[in-house]
């Protein structure tokens, strides 16, 4: 398989582990975090299944110190706000870090360096691969370090947004799919009709279910009761 950017230019690879305000003892280590899939069977999955761990628990943490009488459904919103795919793609960003992963011909071709999914992998991947070099200590100082000006900022939601908002981002946070809403069921008269639909999402086992008079209504409920489920909330 045709390997592109295998041998980060040595110039662009000083510069971003200056911005990582980090410099690895184990080079391989920070090889293999940028190394995406499509360059074969070693690249950096495993170090960003460690790195997400390691990121989930950093930001927890340091949300359950910081806001201590917010409930478990608020500080998982928060979480979940922090540690979102697109929330690790801006700090990809900031590191100008596209420049600098190995990807595989046809990855670099149709612009994966750019793209969000890999971007926020490689971050999670630098994380693990932090952990691995030199231990929790410093991984958790270069996460801290890293969202020190989105933590500053970070304050309890005194109004909750859309549920079916709130459920998306949850589910992007977890990297499973998206939720489907489907119409079940229509009834009563043509100028009073009750929708139900239902919620199916990947991580409960049984979909929600929820009656309103619009359907978007429903898909609000339905959204909802599925949030409650997820976060051990009562209504």
């Amino acid at each position: 398989m045709s390997v592109v950017n295998h041998k980060v230019n040595s110039i662009v690879r000083q510069r971003l582990l200056h911005r990582l305000g980090y410099e690895f003892q184990d080079e391989a280590l920070f090889d293999l975090a940028l190394t995406h899939r499509s360059c074969g069977a070693i690249n950096n999955e495993r170090l960003e299944f460690l790195g997400d761990s390691i990121l989930n628990f950093v930001v927890g943490e340091w949300l359950f110190g910081r806001f201590p009488q917010a409930k478990e459904g608020q500080l998982s919103r928060l979480r979940a706000q922090m540690v979102k795919g697109e929330t690790l793609a801006e700090i990809a960003r900031e590191f100008d870090l596209g420049p600098c992963l190995n990807l595989g011909e046809g990855e670099m071709k149709s612009g994966g360096y750019r793209r969000n999914s890999i971007l926020a992998d490689a971050v999670e991947a630098i994380i693990g691969a932090i952990h691995c070099d030199t231990g929790m200590p410093a991984a958790k100082e270069r996460v801290l370090v890293w969202y020190k000006s989105r933590l500053d900022t970070l304050q309890l939601e005194t109004s909750r947004k859309d549920p079916k908002t709130e459920l998306q981002e949850y589910l992007q946070a977890k990297k499973v799919a998206l939720p489907e809403y489907r119409v079940v069921n229509v009834g009563g008269e043509a100028h009073a009709q009750q929708f139900t639909v239902e919620c199916v999402t990947p991580l409960l086992k049984q979909s929600t279910q929820a009656t309103a008079s619009s359907r978007r209504g429903a898909e609000k409920l339905a959204a909802e009761s599925a949030l409650q489920q997820l976060l051990g909330e009562r209504s």
